[in-house]
């Protein structure tokens, strides 16, 4: 019972509960009306439930500090129609590394790395192989997605029987990019709000039971860096 009582899904109704009474008591006793309060209660118990559906994200509340990562999130949520499946935030483990978002869906399996740089300084490739962001070289930032992607993709395919190649990708906000997509040291390079396109633009390449065996096995092998919402 502890252990149920401790999931979110319940911490959420017991606040929402909460709230309810505090302002059902609160304005029934400043009207001296136990109808009008019990009213107030009920209407602050429903605004109270869809600011929280409108505000939830899988990306936990107190980590919540990238734009850039609320923005990819809300794309990816519109491929859900279309049979795509996300996890947010998933650590590599043994390491300090993360993928922000892992999509496993109809045209393969993505990690996508969100960036959030400076608007000021240009985005630019030289010789298809260095990525800059105004001066500053990026391959440190490149090398650490795709190692990121081949872990990923080593531990999904121990457990799935066979290769999974999971594809690693930088979305990045702010400047703008000068290219659509663009393949700099193994790892695809686009704007931001590029993403969705960026992985339904490919053929289909598994089956839904795929799709679920693959997110399920990703969820286990790749825990949730911030613990689960």
């Amino acid at each position: 019972m502890r252990s149920l009582l401790q999931q979110p899904q319940f911490r959420r109704l017991r606040n929402r509960v909460l709230v309810g009474i505090a302002v059902a008591v609160v304005v029934g006793f400043l009207v001296s009306d136990w109808r009008l309060g019990v009213t107030a209660g009920v209407i602050a118990a429903v605004a109270e439930a869809v600011y929280r559906s409108r505000s939830h994200s899988s990306v936990p509340a107190w980590r919540r500090t990238s734009v850039a990562e609320r923005r990819t999130e809300a794309q990816l949520r519109k491929l859900e129609r279309s049979g795509y499946r996300t996890l947010h935030a998933r650590a590599i483990p043994n390491s300090e590394a993360q993928i922000d978002h892992l999509v496993v869906g109809p045209t393969g399996v993505y990690a996508v790395d969100s960036e959030k740089w400076d608007k000021r300084l240009p985005v630019r490739v030289q010789m298809g192989k260095k990525l800059f962001h105004g001066p500053f070289d990026k391959k440190a930032r490149l090398t650490e997605a795709k190692w990121e992607a081949s872990q990923a993709s080593e531990l999904i395919t121990q457990s799935f029987g066979r290769e999974v190649s999971v594809v690693p990708s930088l979305a990045i906000y702010g400047p703008p990019v000068p290219w659509k997509i663009m393949t700099i040291r193994g790892v695809d390079v686009y704007q931001g709000d590029r993403a969705r396109k960026w992985i339904t633009k490919r053929e289909r390449a598994l089956t839904d039971g795929e799709i679920d065996r693959i997110f399920d096995i990703a969820a286990q092998v790749l825990p949730a860096r911030y613990g689960e919402d």
